[in-house]
């Protein structure tokens, strides 16, 4: 019965993420904003809903483990496999903003969690916490992410000109047709990652490769999905927006949620992928800066990655 669960929640999944990819498009143009700020925002927040419940619920459970390994897992994947595959399927047109601001402020939430989970190292502490004030912190930076995106958005629509926005499209329809498609992907991600964790602890793993491969790619599945679906759409700039957008969001809103609920106790061996999360991201601003855009060849390079990292986790664990 799992396995059928977890392939209804796939087509769910897919599904889902074409109604929320063309919804949220045409909402952009509605709003006379750029497609990359719904990608920041809208389809950023909607495909880490899975990561939120799954790592909140865990908090609430005691599961540290998992609560963490999930945000840097799906962090890891969406930026090797998801953008990798999209980008070999699709050039990613890269906006000057995403270089000069967007990326270097993933790589910043990425910093402060390696400093704020490092209480051994920096302050001698007997273990690894990610307190409650570690919390509060990650969601004041959200703030911060959240002020720029909405000021960033406003300037666009006073300097946009009128374009004349088609007769077919229409907010009461796309509204509608974004919440349908965000409810398919919160529900069939919650389907994938139940059954999928099911099946895997059935087959002996532990909580924490658990938590960094199969909850982390189940609930990174809207990410890849919906970046697919927006670049196949040649929406290239919300692929790319969900990824760095939803990259932030794992960080500073997942678990800043998940630890001011409930403080999480941090493994050792998290260390090391987190340190592996701050690289990957490095190379993301390097690839984004080579002609505006991430090609086939950085897509190549960034999926072979994510095989080595998989295959370095399971030999580890």
């Amino acid at each position: 019965m799992a396995y059928i669960l977890l392939i209804v929640g796939f087509a769910l999944l897919i599904k889902g993420a074409g109604f929320f990819v063309d919804g949220s498009s045409n909402i952009a143009r509605l709003l006379q904003i750029p497609p990359i700020l719904i990608g920041l925002t809208i389809v950023a927040f909607g495909t880490s809903s899975p990561e939120a419940t799954v790592s909140i619920i865990a908090a609430l459970e005691g599961n540290a483990d998992v609560a963490v390994g999930n945000v840097v897992g799906s962090n890891i994947f969406n930026i090797t496999l998801v953008i990798g595959l999209t980008a070999f399927l699709y050039p990613l047109k890269v906006e000057s903003e995403t270089i000069r601001k967007e990326i270097p402020f993933t790589l910043l939430a990425s910093v402060a969690l390696l400093i704020l989970m490092s209480d051994m190292a920096l302050q001698g502490f007997s273990s690894n916490m990610i307190t409650r004030s570690d919390g509060f912190i990650f969601l004041l930076f959200l703030s911060i992410f959240m002020y720029y995106v909405i000021e960033i958005g406003l300037k666009s629509r006073k300097n946009a000109t009128d374009d004349p926005v088609s007769e077919n499209i229409s907010w009461g329809k796309n509204i509608g047709v974004t919440i349908i498609g965000l409810a398919a992907i919160i529900f069939g991600g919650d389907l994938v990652v139940k059954n999928g964790t099911e099946i895997a602890y059935s087959l002996g793993m532990s909580e924490t490769l658990v938590g960094l491969t199969i909850i982390a790619i189940g609930t990174s599945l809207p990410e890849l999905v919906t970046s697919i679906t927006a670049a196949l759409k040649k929406e290239s700039e919300i692929a790319l927006g969900n990824i760095v957008g939803s990259n932030i969001f794992n960080i500073l809103f997942v678990l800043g949620a998940s630890a001011t609920i409930s403080p999480l106790a941090v493994n050792e061996k998290v260390f090391m992928d987190v340190v592996f999360m701050i690289a990957l991201t490095v190379v993301l601003l390097i690839f984004s800066r080579t002609g505006f855009k991430i090609g086939k060849r950085e897509g190549m390079v960034l999926t072979s990655a994510y095989i080595i990292y998989l295959i370095y986790i399971v030999l580890r664990n």
